[in-house]
């Protein structure tokens, strides 16, 4: 794995790391991309196993992880993470790519699926749809903060506590997500790696449910949901929709599980690896 920069200059000057698994030079591409509050190397263990047979590429949005930060003056939103990431594919030279997005990313892989002459070639969505509860955006909202920890250990304990639909990761996927959800001020105080403004937009929508099935209806390409059983994001009726208007979409429900499947453990990548490999 290596970790790479591009400078970006949408609204201000900034840059955007991404990590990259595989060869460079293979031609299958898979994009993955992170919820509002985490970032890139959530998905080392899938991209381990997936750089086999793809190129894996997954950005730190701007805000989270290794990217920069947007000067106070500007906003977080999905244009910018829009314009973001085709720049990314048009300095990669990536003509068509698969796209796996997490929540946040799932709606931004939405958005570009949706688009005349989209690259993304498959769609995998994990634990979004067509329709999101404004107030599941809410409790989301609310545990986006700029907390202060005074050990590894409680940064661990924190996420434990927070994400709770990660219930079944073993200790060593906890670890890892701990060492790099985390970043180290100069004074060695200890933050969540995000900004915290991060979550500005989300606080301001008022418990208002976000509609996005005009978008989803002009998705093409083959595409696969992921369905937490229990995810306040995911609804079974939101499912159910889905189906009706794509009869082909396939559906991956994981049972006894919250907002958003960790997709770090064995289980939950074998089904994602073998979806893609019968592309």
């Amino acid at each position: 794995m290596e970790t790479h920069f591009i400078t970006l200059q949408h609204r201000a000057e900034y840059r955007m790391a991404y990590h990259q698994w595989g060869d460079i030079n293979n031609p299958r591409v898979l994009v993955c991309v992170h919820g509002l509050a985490r970032n890139g190397r959530d998905f080392d263990f899938l991209a381990e196993q997936l750089s086999c047979e793809y190129r894996v590429i997954c950005p730190d949005v701007v805000g989270r992880g290794k990217s920069d930060w947007l000067p106070e003056s500007l906003a977080y939103d999905m244009p910018l993470y829009l314009a973001d990431m085709q720049e990314l594919f048009q300095r990669l030279q990536l003509d068509k790519v698969d796209w796996l997005g997490t929540s946040m990313g799932g709606i931004i892989g939405m958005l570009l699926a949706s688009l005349p002459n989209s690259p993304i070639e498959n769609l995998i969505l994990n634990d979004i749809g067509s329709r999101v509860p404004g107030q599941a955006l809410q409790r989301i909202a609310t545990y986006v903060g700029d907390y202060e920890f005074t050990s590894l250990q409680e940064v661990e304990a924190y996420m434990r506590k927070t994400y709770r639909a990660f219930h079944d990761l073993d200790d060593r996927c906890w670890r890892h997500l701990a060492e790099y959800g985390h970043r180290t001020d100069e004074a060695g105080g200890l933050y969540l790696h995000y900004d915290p403004r991060i979550a500005e937009g989300l606080r301001a929508t008022q418990h208002e449910d976000i509609d996005l099935m005009a978008v989803w209806s002009q998705v093409n390409c083959p595409q696969l949901l992921i369905w937490g059983e229990d995810s306040d994001l995911l609804k079974a009726e939101t499912v159910r929709i889905m189906q009706q208007q794509n009869p082909q979409l396939d559906v991956l429900k994981v049972r006894n599980t919250g907002h958003a499947p960790a997709l770090m453990m064995p289980a939950q990548i074998q089904p994602v690896y073998e979806w893609l490999l019968n592309r």
